[in-house]
């Protein structure tokens, strides 16, 4: 669509004859070569996808892999991906892709440097960084994933809640009081209160149009030719809407009951630790993200009727191969499982078979202290980015201002 709309104004310029020849003798600068670039957080950034390159950090500084026990500030825990959605999505027409996401990157992160809010990383704004493309590169796509993370709430802190609701129970009975000296684990499962409430969101929704207002103007002061589309795309969850009947009970237990260590050490090797009840929630959740995204693109489509706005709804692009929605999970399946370490050991656990709740609590302590140990956890895999880069290149040439894409039984995507 870009590429046409510029054909389509040099034909108007022929057109006008010999105004527009007297026009075009006159020296011009040199065409910048066309980028795409990617904004925002993990699923953005490639978390979970490997492949993870070099970070220039606040210092200008190119960090590379720091090792397990370095600070989680560390630019390079960004999780900028080789394999993310922006470079494996067919884009005619674009000769450069910048990646300038950071896994955990929230509204803040946007016009200020990560590392001046609590848990950001060392890298400056990312629209900073964008301006610093803007100066060698015609900007013409610009994906952009914001919202997850916030104020309020993070996907991390959410799918951390419930994970850990899910193993408690598994492990310990009800009168067992290890791992917090003022109180029992929380063993519950997740409820809607516990995700995000509906002022949590609102005030999501606010922060993150608020964000991608400074985007907008942002690419309309820098863009080499002012022509440009923004690509808003929202979540999908990783999870299914319940878990496959292979994963329901084992040794004649389910989770509904106390102690179920067999089907909790199941549903980890199988990526999905966490209580059924606790699914519907969690769709709801995501599902809420999803209006973050949506709610913002049309306030700004609304504010800005000139920009080339679109919203690409990913919420079914997983559809079938979520974790623990087959019997051979987490094989298929288009998202990361749930893993962690025995300390900072670069060896994720895929098996919590044998180990005792003291050993349990140390891994999980692991991931507290060292968060990249886990934090691949519950995130498009390779593959999956594969699948959104196949979004993202629909996204970029429909005449639509708002896109679904859908995964079908067989594999293949419906756009709608």
């Amino acid at each position: 669509m870009l590429r046409l709309r510029k054909a389509a104004a040099g034909a108007a310029a022929v057109a006008l004859g010999w105004a527009a020849f007297a026009v075009a003798a006159t020296p011009a600068t040199a065409a910048l070569p066309t980028a795409a670039v990617a904004i925002g957080d993990s699923f953005i950034s490639g978390e979970g996808a490997g492949a993870y390159t070099s970070v220039v950090d606040v210092n200008g500084v190119a960090q590379g892999f720091p090792g397990w026990s370095a600070a989680n500030a560390n630019a390079y825990f960004c999780h900028r991906s080789a394999n993310a959605s922006l470079n494996k999505a067919t884009l005619s027409g674009i000769n450069a892709r910048f990646n300038l996401a950071c896994s955990g990157g929230q509204p803040h992160d946007i016009a200020n440097a990560s590392n001046t809010r609590t848990s950001g990383r060392s890298v400056a704004s990312q629209l900073d960084q964008l301006r610093a493309v803007a100066q060698t590169h015609d900007i013409d796509l610009v994906l952009v994933g914001l919202g997850s993370n916030n104020s309020s709430f993070t996907f991390g802190d959410v799918a951390t809640l419930c994970a850990n609701r899910f193993i408690a129970d598994a492990w310990t009975g009800w009168w067992e009081f290890w791992a917090y000296l003022n109180g029992p684990v929380p063993q519950e499962p997740c409820t809607d209160a516990d995700l995000a409430s509906a002022a949590e969101v609102a005030a999501a929704t606010t922060e993150t149009t608020n964000a991608l207002r400074q985007l907008i103007t942002t690419l309309n002061q820098v863009d080499a030719d002012g022509q440009h589309r923004i690509v808003f795309q929202d979540y999908t969850n990783p999870l299914p809407t319940d878990v496959y009947s292979s994963f329901i009970e084992q040794d004649g237990r389910e989770d509904d009951r106390d102690k179920f260590r067999d089907l909790g050490a199941e549903r980890y090797a199988a990526g999905c630790p966490i209580h059924r009840a606790s699914l519907p929630p969690g769709h709801r959740f995501s599902a809420n993200l999803g209006n973050v995204v949506r709610n913002s693109h049309a306030n700004l489509s609304a504010e800005f009727p000139g920009q080339d706005l679109v919203y690409l709804n990913v919420q079914r692009a997983f559809d079938g191969a979520r974790l623990c929605e087959n019997g051979n999970s987490p094989t298929g399946a288009l998202a990361t499982p749930v893993r962690v370490m025995d300390g900072p050991t670069g060896t994720h656990i895929t098996s919590l078979s044998g180990y005792d709740k003291i050993a349990i609590q140390r891994m999980a302590n692991a991931c507290v202290t060292y968060f990249q140990t886990c934090q691949e956890s519950w995130h498009p895999n390779a593959a999956g980015h594969a699948v959104l880069g196949q979004c993202l290149a629909a996204a970029a040439t429909t005449t639509n201002r708002t896109i679904a894409c859908i995964r079908n039984t067989n594999g293949t995507l419906t756009f709608q």
